[in-house]
């Protein structure tokens, strides 16, 4: 595998699945709203995509030997639910119609299972992220109906976004649908492993047609 194709590029998540696959040896095809955003070089090529175009998406992943999706409609976006979903919909259609088979992309915590409840149906559950966990935990049920393409859906640590940002140990665990915690209690992980976690799936395929979490 030589050629993976980055959705999300200039993302929380999405800078630094670029910056592990770089370092890593591949060629990436970073697929962004605004190209001019990227810091192209001889390993990174960056195209504008609106990725709810089928049509344009599809060419454009069309070459690739993987698709690594880090979609995000904007946290701040109020209309997130309804974008999310449909953003995340039609990447997963346009996957399909690139004729590349391997894709993984990531979700949330919210979908992960403490005592049989989903966290994002708790009462605790942050408002303010709800409507982006709820449709991340949606979209997981309608990616699970594909039996066309070799998916992996990653929910990350439940503390990603205010975890140990800037580490990168390349250590961690995994389950399935129950949050990884470590010895405090906490599910956490920087977004830099969660980049390791995603490349290391890409070449391990550990997790074919399966959700899986990762923390320390």
């Amino acid at each position: 595998m030589k050629k993976v194709a980055v959705i999300g590029a200039t993302g929380f998540v999405g800078t630094q699945v670029v910056k592990e696959l770089e370092n890593r040896g591949y060629s990436v095809e970073a697929i962004v709203r605004d190209a001019s955003k990227v810091n192209e070089n001889e390993k990174v090529k960056a195209k504008s995509i609106n990725v709810n175009n089928i049509d344009d998406l599809a060419e454009a992943l069309k070459g690739n030997d993987a698709v690594i999706s880090a979609f995000n409609a904007g946290w701040t976006n109020p209309n997130l639910y309804e974008d999310f979903l449909k953003g995340s919909v039609n990447i997963e259609k346009a996957v399909e119609k690139s004729g590349v088979k391997r894709f993984i992309t990531v979700g949330g915590a919210g979908s992960l299972y403490i005592d049989g409840q989903q966290l994002v149906d708790s009462v605790d559950f942050p408002a303010e992220i709800k409507p982006g966990a709820t449709s991340a935990r949606d979209y997981l049920n309608e990616i699970k109906k594909n039996d066309n393409l070799d998916w992996t859906f990653f929910s990350p640590a439940i503390e990603m976004h205010q975890g140990t940002a800037g580490i990168r140990t390349g250590m961690y665990r995994t389950a399935l649908e129950n949050p990884v915690f470590d010895e405090n209690g906490r599910s956490i992980l920087s977004v830099e492993d969660v980049a390791v976690v995603l490349v290391d799936e890409l070449e391990q395929n550990n997790h074919i047609r399966e959700r899986f979490t990762a923390a320390y």
